[in-house]
């Protein structure tokens, strides 16, 4: 199947399956990756890379064992000082400070670099797996999530991750080194400024485990609520003409509040429970830091050891500082990047589409035929009951029906962009996600992809070449437009590039659906969007495409009913008349009421459509 684009039908909420109902909106929303599922996640990651991991924390153990040399020889040269030495005996440790700072600057550069690469190559492949598996979700999962909660993922966590992995994996990387080689630097002093030392550790493991405890619900929770957000606003945004139209806007800015409130409520307590947790690791600084001078007074005294060695241990304790509270506070990133890291591996995980191989299918072999098809976005409120409908290799059948009638959904289903509920669907012999490139649908919702329109147009066939695109271009009327554009097909269009009108976009879908060249086609109202002056050129063009093709054709104008080979009339999601149009004139039935109402319509000067 090669959707083109795809309309999103009406969805109630629902909260039967998936990653659990959001307490906020009611949505099943996608899942989230357990602890130990994230953990194993970064181990498949890093596995291929363990070269590189090796490499990175062997220059990190060297660079932060070399800088801790510092505080013996800044000890040193107390002794010398305090022993009235000859000034000449301080230069040997005044040249070794500056080599250890040397070779430590140059030590770390490096393996902060590998650290930096490790983290980036492994965050690429993430995101290239996550996009991968995000394309691949069936429809209404994501329908069933709403867009906002994708979009979350996408935006927020991808980005709280990267950041994680630029800023906060060095650092503590680096911060953990420090203090473990720290520790046992005092210890190689004297045992008992480890001991020491130590005193501090309750409070900064109590705190940290604190703070663990709080911070990974409360991050969890805010994820959810920033994607309730999310999706609210689009929701609004998306539908205001509809806001509009009914004058909601009070009710929809209010829902909006509701759901920033939440958001801002939530933020602040993280901010709250940062500033307790900075509290606590001040009181763990103090109590260390005054059993370390204890101790080297009492050492001193009882001439356990030197005055430097009670000034090293000291400076030693002091250079603490630095790194337990860069790790503590980097936690505060590390539970944020591991929420959203979770939620990531939690797609990532999420089963998908089954890809069918590509196959060839002959002409003969392009007959759809579905058999007692019934089909609910929600339980209990079918869209479609028991269709059964047979369509000829080569025909055109036109879907006719009010709104809600069920067309769109019937398409999707012929498209593959949905399983039915009940009943089967075959394409050639087989279902339409077994069916490899056997099923295009292009709708009235096209989207243009930024760049040049040329590789827009390749996204069908990658392999065309400029020839190719021309004479799909010209099949559909576009070309002579095209090479008015400043740099013909090579023009960049989309996001930041020429702007397509309605009509141009159908044109560009339409010519991408001659590229891929399937045998079955499916226009879901393909030629609503282009407006009453642009209509008969694209249905035009539509005939042009679908020629020699087995094709549904959701028919927007009855024009296009009148051509196709066939009508199937639905309603409420029933066929209830099936026939030429011809037949169904002279039945007198529903499709000639629809009939004479739209060509009344026509009569009057206004644009007539079928529902």
């Amino acid at each position: 199947m090669i959707p083109d684009t795809t309309t999103t039908e009406p969805v109630e909420t629902v909260t039967e399956t998936g990653g659990g109902p959001s307490p906020a909106t009611g949505r099943a929303l996608l899942p989230t990756a357990t602890p130990a599922r994230t953990r194993a996640a970064v181990r498949e990651l890093v596995r291929p890379h363990r070269a590189l991991a090796v490499a990175a924390f062997g220059l990190m153990v060297l660079a932060t064992a070399v800088g801790l040399l510092t505080q013996p020889l800044l000890g040193r040269i107390v002794d010398l000082v305090t022993q009235h030495r000859a000034p000449g005996t301080l230069t040997f440790p005044v040249v070794a400070l500056a080599v250890v700072a040397v070779v430590q600057g140059v030590t770390t550069a490096l393996g902060m670099t590998l650290v930096s690469r490790l983290g980036e190559t492994v965050l690429a492949r993430l995101r290239e797996r996550f996009v991968e598996r995000a394309l691949s979700l069936p429809l209404e999962r994501v329908e069933r999530a709403g867009s906002g909660d994708l979009n979350a993922r996408v935006t927020r966590d991808v980005s709280r991750v990267a950041e994680a992995v630029r800023t906060a994996l060095p650092e503590l990387a680096r911060s953990v080194l420090s203090i473990v080689l720290t520790l046992v630097a005092l210890a190689v002093l004297d045992w008992r400024f480890l001991l020491a030392a130590l005193l501090a550790v309750p409070v900064q493991a109590y705190t940290a485990r604190w703070y663990v405890r709080h911070a990974v619900p409360l991050y969890a929770r805010e994820r959810i609520a920033t994607g309730a957000q999310q999706q609210q606003l689009l929701d609004t945004i998306g539908g205001a003409a509809t806001v509009r139209a009914y004058g909601t806007q009070a009710e929809h800015t209010e829902r909006v509040t509701e759901r920033s409130r939440a958001t801002v409520e939530l933020t602040m307590r993280g901010v709250g429970l940062v500033l307790r947790f900075y509290g606590r690791l001040h009181i763990a600084e103090y109590a260390g830091l005054a059993a370390v001078l204890t101790t080297g007074f009492l050492l001193v005294r009882a001439d356990s050891v030197s005055l430097g060695t009670a000034t090293a241990a000291a400076l030693y304790f002091h250079s603490l500082f630095g790194p337990v509270n860069t790790a503590l506070v980097l936690l505060d990133d590390a539970q944020s990047a591991t929420a959203g890291l979770a939620r990531l591996v939690g797609v990532v995980d999420e089963p998908t589409t089954p890809t069918a191989p590509v196959r060839a299918t002959a002409p003969n072999s392009a007959a759809v035929t579905l058999h007692g098809v019934s089909h609910a976005y929600v339980p209990g409120r079918p869209v479609l009951h028991e269709v059964d409908l047979a369509v000829r290799p080569g025909e055109r059948v036109a879907l006719v029906g009010a709104t809600g009638a069920g067309k769109t959904t019937l398409a999707k289903l012929v498209a593959g962009l949905h399983r039915p509920a009940v009943g089967r669907v075959d394409v050639g012999g087989a279902e339409p996600d077994e069916a490899g490139r056997s099923v295009a649908l292009v709708t009235q919702e096209v989207h243009v992809f930024a760049g040049p329109l040329a590789e827009d147009l390749r996204l069908a066939r990658p392999e065309a070449d400029d020839d190719e695109l021309r004479k799909v271009l010209a099949t559909v009327g576009a070309l002579e437009w095209v090479d008015a554009l400043p740099e013909r097909i090579e023009t960049v269009v989309g996001d930041g590039g020429h702007r397509l009108t309605a009509d141009r976009a159908q044109q560009l879908a339409l010519a991408r659906l001659l590229l891929a060249d399937p045998p079955v086609a499916v226009l879901d109202e393909a030629t609503a969007e282009a407006g009453s002056s642009g209509a008969r050129q694209l249905e035009q063009a539509a005939l042009r495409v679908l020629d020699g093709r087995t094709a549904l054709i959701v028919a927007h104008r009855l024009s296009q009913a009148a051509s196709a080979d066939r009508v199937v009339v639905l309603h409420e999601g029933r066929v209830v008349e099936n026939g030429t149009h011809t037949e169904l004139l002279a039945a007198e039935g529903p499709y000639a009421v629809l009939w004479r109402a739209w060509s009344d319509n026509r009569s009057d000067g206004t644009s007539g459509t079928a529902h």
